[in-house]
């Protein structure tokens, strides 16, 4: 890695960010194009959030990166968003501009769906429902997308029914609000079974789900990339279902954020993800 006066500085910031790969994915990247930059964990407590994203301008960060919990606040301190975001309420990317002011971008939507089409080549999204678990910014990230998409229907359910309504309502009558209760039965017929929760992360319990009424042929992906089998796709691959863990999401989504701090668009590639997995050790 070449790091000079002049290098280009960006970063991801979460709490807790230390089980992050984005610093070992972009500075690959960075190592891969011999540019001059770096790019760093920023482990930042939620009360400090938007005053933390509002000095980047002053430390000559070139962007960061937006990881859980702040993908909503995010969206709620930047100056400027995508339609993307906009219509997610949720940024997953800033870049600061050159008057100081911040853009925000939501790709984790965008991530998503590329990776689902190389995991499962010919899946159709339109085919049938799509059950999303969670509410947070990365759930509404992926509803938005799916809607876009052409699934007939998302069926979406989380803990605390309020913020899943809250995401249904501004994302149209073809998402389903579902209760934790009933979370099981809502299985049935589905296409494509999504946790975009951080159930099964490493230190995290894991997602309680029985997959009885899951059809034998749905996909089921876990954005959760550590560890990269959860106990969800540990799971549904023992029943047969065809799995797919977060690894190829968290390098498709960066692709375009790398872009904007650092200047060449990136290839996703297989020496890219083995780097990331090496990580996990």
């Amino acid at each position: 890695m070449i790091v000079t006066g002049r290098a280009k500085v960006a970063g991801v910031m979460g709490w807790p960010v230390a089980h992050s790969l984005s610093p070992r994915l972009h500075n690959f990247w960075l190592d891969q194009y011999k540019l001059d930059g770096a790019y760093v964990p920023l482990a930042v407590e939620p009360e400090q959030f938007p005053q933390a994203l509002r000095v980047l301008a002053h430390l000559g960060f070139a962007g960061v990166n937006i990881t859980v919990p702040h993908k909503e606040a995010a969206f709620e301190t930047v100056d400027e968003a995508d339609p993307a975001a906009r219509r997610i309420g949720a940024v997953n990317t800033v870049v600061v501009r050159p008057d100081g002011s911040l853009f925000g971008s939501n790709t984790d939507g965008a991530g998503f769906l590329a990776h689902l089409a190389v995991s499962q080549a010919g899946f159709d999204v339109t085919a049938g429902p799509a059950i999303v678990i969670g509410a947070g910014g990365a759930a509404r990230a992926l509803v938005a997308a799916l809607t876009e998409a052409g699934a007939p229907e998302v069926r979406l359910c989380n803990r605390t029914v309020a913020r899943a309504e809250e995401i249904a309502l501004g994302l149209g009558a073809s998402v389903r609000v579902i209760n934790w209760v009933d979370r099981a039965r809502a299985l049935a017929g589905a296409k494509l079974l999504v946790n975009a929760t951080t159930q099964g992360m490493v230190g995290e319990k894991p997602l309680s789900l029985d997959l009885t009424e899951l059809p034998a042929d749905a996909v089921v992906y876990d954005i959760v990339y550590a560890p990269e089998r959860t106990p969800l796709l540990a799971a549904a691959a023992d029943r047969g279902n065809p799995v797919i863990g977060g690894l190829g999401m968290l390098m498709h989504q960066a692709v375009p954020a790398f872009k904007a701090f650092f200047g060449p668009e990136p290839e996703v590639s297989d020496a890219l993800a083995a780097h990331l997995r090496a990580g996990f050790a």
